[in-house]
């Protein structure tokens, strides 16, 4: 009998392979990042990196609700077929999206001596963190925009849109990586401003793709602006995914800085491994994407039929996703490190914490899942309050109380977390499921 797609299958499919080629260009960019700068002579400048663009991952995913809050919100009035909605969390969603770049630009330099001072690298570390940080920041509002743009046209179900955004403002960044870092001579500093011409280049080309996608007859009026009020209850629903997502990437700043006090060469072969964890997290995120859309529509339109549908067919593509990731780094993962850096003991190192990275795929899936459908039917707070869980209930303690094992420590204590998200989330899922709270009391 001949294998065929339903078709959901087939919907989940034609919206998750441009996400999931969309989000393997970061980790793209990332293995790019690392390959030209492991191969220079010192590796300070892959550990300035690290520093510098784990602070920025926390600083703006820190804001990363303009993205997720803006895939759920815009979903469900896609499933409505409300235009005036749609339109209108757009643009009040871009507007705060400028607002809150400016501020980061106006407040940078505190924002970054603190951020360096909690992960307190090696000084040489340290001064070219700060020198890159202090030329990536300028990119804060075109980063933002992109947030927004990106999750209102997978909210309206146009996965295509941000393909074409990252995938061309990410082969710029590499061509201007290898143009900066191996041409120049720019080392660490070149990589930071060839990633801030990128980001503008991407929120243009998401601007022009948003554009060509108005819904027909909307015209741009007074009541699109709204009110303060408007504003003030975007960020109120997007308040949960904020503590989440502080709490998440807090937990990645700390890896890196426990790596870094563990020397510069734990801190170069912690971010060759961490890239790869990007790569899965990115990957599987296509996926959970889709499932935002799809769950959205479905809430959108009231149909739990459709829910459950859409959620047992992206678990299912999302369980073989995990053993295909699993299977590639399990027999190309030594390969992989190799590539990325020519520096003996760094290759050594990551080697070593090798077979961590294989537990991440399955650990990890549930997690990156349950994030869409949660996002999708816009359960912000329950996302919240299982990363809380899972950050200060599992991760900090089993840290602590495996502080002797080095570095093998830090990862055990990082797949943890991964099963704790898996769990907590699960049961909510099983829970919300079994007393009809996906349509009700919302």
């Amino acid at each position: 009998m001949a294998f065929r797609l339903s078709v959901t299958d087939r919907r989940l499919w034609a919206l998750a392979w441009p996400l999931m080629l969309t989000n393997l260009t970061v980790p793209l960019l990332g293995l790019v990042d690392t390959a030209v700068l492991g191969h220079l002579q010192s590796p300070e400048y892959l550990g300035a990196v690290a520093v510098g663009a784990n602070l920025f991952s926390i600083l703006y995913w820190t804001f990363g609700f303009m993205r997720m809050g803006t895939t759920g919100l815009a979903a469900q009035a896609w499933g409505k077929r409300d235009s005036f909605s749609q339109v209108a969390l757009l643009l009040r969603s871009v507007m705060l999206a400028v607002g809150i770049g400016l501020l980061l630009i106006l407040c940078h330099q505190p924002l970054i001596r603190t951020g360096l001072a909690l992960m307190n690298p090696s000084p040489g570390v340290t001064g070219l963190a700060g020198e890159y940080a202090a030329i990536r920041i300028w990119s804060a509002p075109a980063v933002l925009c992109q947030y927004t743009l990106v999750g209102w046209l997978i909210g309206t179900q146009f996965a295509r849109g941000p393909m074409i955004m990252l995938i061309v403002a990410n082969g710029l960044n590499i061509v201007l990586d290898i143009l900066f870092v191996t041409v120049l001579g720019w080392n660490s500093r070149g990589v930071a401003i060839a990633t801030v011409i990128a980001e503008y280049g991407a929120a243009i080309i998401g601007f022009v793709i948003v554009l060509s996608r108005m819904p027909e007859g909307q015209k741009l009026t007074r009541e699109l602006f709204g009110q303060l009020a408007d504003y003030l209850a975007i960020l109120q629903v997007n308040r949960y995914i904020m503590v989440r997502t502080i709490a998440l990437l807090l937990v990645l700043a700390f890896f890196t800085a426990q790596g870094a006090r563990q020397g510069d060469t734990i801190l170069a072969a912690n971010a060759v491994l961490i890239t790869f964890l990007l790569l899965i997290s990115n990957a599987l995120d296509g996926f959970a994407n889709a499932a935002e859309a799809l769950i959205g529509e479905a809430v959108g339109r009231n149909s739990r039929r459709r829910f459950f549908v859409v959620f047992r067919c992206a678990l299912r593509w999302s369980l073989w996703g995990s053993l295909l990731l699993t299977l590639v780094f399990v027999f190309g993962g030594r390969s992989m490190i190799a590539m990325l850096t020519g520096i003996e003991g760094v290759r050594i190192a990551a080697w070593q914490y090798l077979p961590w990275l294989w537990l991440l795929p399955i650990a990890s899936v549930w997690g990156f899942l349950f994030d869409g459908v949660f996002i999708g039917a816009t359960r912000t707070r329950d996302m919240q309050n299982t990363m809380l869980f899972s950050a200060l209930g599992v991760f900090a303690p089993v840290w602590w109380l495996t502080t002797g094992w080095g570095n093998h420590g830090l990862w055990f204590s990082l797949i943890c977390l991964m099963l704790a998200r898996a769990a907590s989330m699960g049961w909510l899922c099983w829970s919300h499921t079994r007393n009809d709270r996906w349509f009700r009391g919302r």
